[in-house]
């Protein structure tokens, strides 16, 4: 069995689909560390909402998880190499080319393996495996002009 493992995400809100990516992630090795991505460096999809410490503290409050730690602000390397893992694990549906990736690491003397974790089924009617789903469903059910609502931006600058 491999030692060191590396997941890594934005983790905007948690759900059962991130719990399967790492539980899965941890299975293959003896610790878990988790690269929680910081707002700024976010280009491929909607920023997330929650600030960078809040989302890398309930990442690295879960059991599997034997560390959080925030991406670097302008190279994603430099926490792996901190790190030093045998794998990363990929999510079955992010946006990284595989290959690619696996070149960068030997470019950069980094010998580990890339994988990528399985998809997540639904387990029933309803249930939402993804953070885009569960904002849709928020503000389908709940509205997206309720003043209440807003949010000033120093509480997502991801502080």
């Amino acid at each position: 069995m491999r030692e060191r493992v590396v997941a890594q995400g934005t983790f905007d809100l948690i759900h059962p689909g991130h719990v399967h990516y790492l539980s899965e992630a941890a299975s293959m090795g003896e610790e878990l560390h988790v690269i929680v991505a910081r707002r700024e460096n976010v280009t491929h999809k909607e920023p997330p909402v929650l600030p960078d410490r809040q989302r890398r503290d309930v990442v690295g409050a879960l059991d599997v998880v034997t560390a959080a730690h925030l991406g670097h602000e302008e190279d994603i390397f430099v926490p792996i190499e901190r790190i030093d893992p045998d794998i990363i694990v990929l999510g079955h549906d992010q946006h990284h080319d595989d290959e690619a990736l696996a070149e960068a690491l030997a470019a950069r003397g980094i010998d580990c393996e890339v994988a990528r974790a399985s998809a997540r089924e639904p387990q029933y009617d309803g249930e939402l495996l993804s953070t885009g789903r569960i904002v849709d469903r928020i503000l389908s059910e709940r509205g997206g002009d309720d003043a209440d609502a807003e949010v000033e931006i120093s509480d997502v600058d991801g502080g």
